[in-house]
């Protein structure tokens, strides 16, 4: 699966989708083939804070669970409560359906310090 241009990447294989000053935030099709079949998402509450490169959920699949960090900082004002139900959607459609959350931007220069679909595919390819 080719990466979305019109997203940014975070190392640890979040992407964020920036809208009206607030960020979508899930993970990757690359974390998501890494995990596995996903069986469970635990995400924070609408209202709680999130800090940059902070732990705010985690995802179990069949192997491992997986912490989920923050790739930006801010106050959680969605969440996708889909998730709770059908988490395999996090492994049908990462980039769509089973983003995670929207947060309202502490900082919206953290969005300009993750990286581009360019270096994000760099990443996933050493």
């Amino acid at each position: 699966m080719s990466t979305p241009k019109d997203l940014r990447y975070s190392k640890e294989h979040e992407w964020v989708k920036v809208e009206d000053g607030k960020a979508r935030i899930g993970i990757t099709h690359f974390a998501q083939s890494e995990l596995g079949d996903i069986v469970f998402v635990e995400l924070p509450q609408v209202g709680d804070e999130i800090q940059l490169n902070e732990p705010f959920g985690s995802v179990e699949s069949v192997k491992t669970v997986s912490e989920l960090y923050a790739p930006v900082s801010g106050k959680v004002v969605e969440v996708n409560s889909e998730l709770e139900d059908s988490p395999e959607l996090v492994n049908e459609s990462s980039y769509d359906q089973a983003w995670m959350v929207v947060v309202e931007l502490n900082n919206a220069s953290e969005v300009d310090e993750l990286l581009t679909p360019e270096q994000y595919e760099e990443l996933i390819e050493e």
